[in-house]
């Protein structure tokens, strides 16, 4: 059993962890006894796990708490979190619409104003909605005349959220849909009603969704009318023979189609089926014709726009880098035509204003740039001379002559810049609109290197390291490396207050690598670091720490290394295989389970990034062989550890970090000094939607066990 009231002092320098129940549990695998002894963690409403989430609460703040210098990091953090923030505006209807913090607002606010110069008025604040500012906004959609507006509302982190209406006005309707979860909200043109996506109802009590851990199958796609309950909401589609298929559902800009796609899981694949709205009078109803466009998964199709029959698409098929295409329904056997082929570079992002311009937004060894083509003949017309960076999002329609973009880099908050159109000079198209200003930050004191180093199979590997101007290369530099490494998710240059406060006041050195398995390159990069080429992801991520060390930036007791779900499994199986290789590592939210995590909410989709140890005995071999509860090592003491989750968490759940936690403090504990420490957020998810404060909170536990770790000294 866990005592919560174990002591938490050292003994003779060793950590005094909760007693922790260990069983002798286990079952059999494709022939392999696996033992499995803290299934129980498994269980999150239990008494027994509750008092281990608070043994282990209690031990972590008392050894964080501390750190003499946490006060400063928390005070300076607060300060670099607190800069007024804008997301691009867009125009829907009469209205212009943008969200705004004002700095440590525990939401974004969502702003209407009637023209780019006019006063804004608060559309919808989410900080009204809870006392601790935990309920957030989540998937949004205007009817396409701005008439009507749909929000939906994720309370303490969770992915399941609310759907509600109003109107531009501001006038909130009755409507109120439940349950829905990983959906796009999409009307239909006539506003008589919307498209979302839900999955049965957990067996939760009233308050608790989110804690849940059963596994979400059979997602199904509905059709509410407005003003109707959502009892007689029309179900369009679930696949029962294939539960594990994913329906959305989205109008075509001229709302003369119903654009539906089918996913299987997390690989950017999907089926394309549409629907002729207008051959069915605009009526929605369950015996709509369906066009079967793409009835396989070999490739993945992101709808445009479309001119009558004449559909746009980005598209990998035959493109591992992604290209633009049109496809004409009165020419099926024309097939998919390319408009923009595939480049050397990746794809990244499409779109097309201003009638006929068509956007294209392109990733060059990891940095952004955009250009304008002419979306009837693919030709290229101009470049948009945007900033070495990354552009964050871009916001505009067909309909519109301009469009805004944001822009951020390590060492710029934010910038959002307008193209206008009609400016009849070229040079004169592009102007800042707005731009983030940090109270007490001069970017001028700091800058980013990106080096591109060899991984133990010689493939060459971007990083980007930020340091302070001058930096002495001595070995000596504390050091934190992030990574990532899957889902085709790049890791992009963006503005952290964490690493900067890292950078300025702990003579820090911050790096990021962009390993394999995420999107930097394309498809052809993914696959390199997936499934069973996994480990090329922890060689990637163990290769760049091997550079920071040649090159004298550190050493390895002054490194640590961190990651976050995806690159929480990274830092654990990183620990494991090569704990002398670091001086601090943090696991936040990750999937440390490999043989179970398709067992729990959404881990079945991930199957197609890690593969399945239930269904492959292949895959089962090499998932037991680096899975990180599964091989914790006792060859090498393991340096000060820090686990991190949240009890809302229900798309990484928490009982990875339970699990691994008790195994890791179990094995390694006695052969080392070093904390190996859990810290469990409440009230909050996997990420998205955390109140600054929270974020505040855990960032500064965060740096503060680093810093304590890799013996940082404070500097004003």
């Amino acid at each position: 059993m866990v005592n919560a009231a174990t002591p938490i002092t050292s003994r003779n320098g060793k950590i005094l962890y909760p007693a922790i129940r260990r069983t002798d549990f286990s079952e059999p695998l494709h022939g392999v006894q696996v033992a499995d002894p803290y299934r129980w963690l498994e269980e999150p409403a239990s008494k027994e796990t509750e008092a281990f989430v608070e043994a282990q609460n209690v031990l972590s703040h008392d050894y964080i708490n501390k750190f003499e210098a946490r006060g400063k990091f928390n005070d300076r953090l607060t300060e670099l979190f607190d800069f007024e923030r804008f997301t691009t505006p867009y125009r829907r209807g009469d209205h212009y619409y943008f969200y705004h913090n004002t700095g440590l607002q525990a939401q974004n606010v969502l702003y209407q104003q009637d023209t780019l110069d006019s006063e804004p008025r608060v559309f919808l604040d989410p900080n009204t909605l809870e006392a601790d500012g935990t309920a957030a906004l989540s998937s949004t959609r205007f009817s396409h005349s701005g008439n009507l507006f749909a929000y939906s509302i994720a309370k303490a982190g969770s992915d399941w959220v609310t759907i509600y209406l109003m109107d531009s006005k501001g006038n909130k309707l009755s409507d109120v849909v439940e349950w829905a979860k990983f959906t796009i909200i999409s009307f239909t043109h006539d506003e008589k009603g919307f498209f979302y996506s839900s999955y049965p109802k957990p067996d939760v009590e009233d308050g608790k969704a989110g804690t849940e851990t059963n596994i979400n199958l059979n997602k199904m796609l509905y059709y509410h009318r407005i003003g109707t309950p959502q009892s007689e909401d029309l179900l369009l589609y679930v696949d029962y023979e294939n539960p594990t298929f994913s329906p959305s559902a989205d109008t075509t800009h001229d709302g003369k189609y119903i654009l539906l796609s089918i996913s299987k899981d997390c690989d950017p694949i999907n089926k394309l089926y549409l629907i002729d709205l207008a051959k069915a009078n605009h009526n929605v109803t369950k015996d709509l014709e369906i066009i079967k466009v793409v009835d396989n998964f070999d490739a993945g199709y992101e709808y445009l726009s479309n001119d009558n029959t004449v559909f746009y698409f980005k598209t990998n098929k035959d493109a591992p880098r992604y290209k633009v295409v049109k496809y004409d329904l009165n020419k099926p056997e024309a097939g998919f035509v390319d408009i923009v082929p595939e480049v050397e570079d990746v794809l990244a992002e499409a779109l097309i204003v201003n009638d006929k311009h068509l956007l294209v937004q392109y990733m060059h060894d990891v940095k952004d740039v955009l250009f304008v083509h002419d979306l009837t003949t693919g030709a290229r017309m101009g470049q948009v001379p945007v900033p070495i960076g990354t552009i964050g999002s871009i916001s505009g329609r067909r309909e519109d002559k301009e469009f805004f973009l944001s822009f951020t880099s390590f060492l710029s908050p934010g910038t959002i810049f307008r193209y206008d159109f009609t400016e009849e000079k070229e040079e004169n198209r592009l102007t800042t609109f707005k731009e983030s200003k940090v109270k007490n930050f001069d970017a001028s004191l700091f800058e980013t290197d990106q080096v591109f180093y060899e991984s133990k199979d010689g493939t060459k590997i971007p990083m980007f390291i930020t340091h302070k101007k001058n930096v002495a290369l001595n070995g000596n530099n504390p050091t934190f490396l992030y990574g990532y490494g899957g889902f085709t998710i790049p890791i992009k240059a963006g503005y952290s207050p964490s690493a900067i406060a890292f950078i300025q006041h702990f003579d820090g050195v911050v790096a990021y690598a962009n390993l394999r398995g995420g999107g930097e390159y394309g498809d052809e990069w993914h696959k390199a670091g997936m499934k069973l080429k996994k480990q090329n992801v922890f060689d990637d991520f163990q290769w760049a720490a091997k550079y920071l060390i040649k090159h004298k930036y550190t050493q390895p007791s002054r490194l640590s290394i961190n990651g976050g779900s995806n690159g929480g499994l990274l830092v654990g199986a990183c620990l494991n295989q090569a704990p002398e290789l670091f001086g601090a590592a943090v696991a936040d939210v990750g999937v440390l389970d490999m043989l179970r995590f398709q067992c729990f909410t959404i881990g079945h989709a991930w199957c197609s990034d890690y593969g399945n140890a239930h269904d492959n005995e292949e895959e089962f071999k090499y998932l037991y062989k680096y899975s990180p509860y599964h091989n914790v090592t006792t060859t090498h003491p393991y340096p000060p550890t820090l686990i991190t989750t949240s009890n809302y968490d229900d798309r990484v759940v928490p009982l990875h970090s339970y699990k691994f936690t008790a195994e890791i403090q179990h094995t390694a504990g006695p052969l080392t000094d070093s904390p190996l420490l859990l810290r469990v957020d409440t009230r909050a998810g996997h990420g998205a939607g955390k109140p600054i404060k929270k974020r505040i909170e855990e960032v500064t536990d965060k740096f503060s066990f680093i810093a304590v770790a890799l013996g940082a000294k404070w500097v004003d």
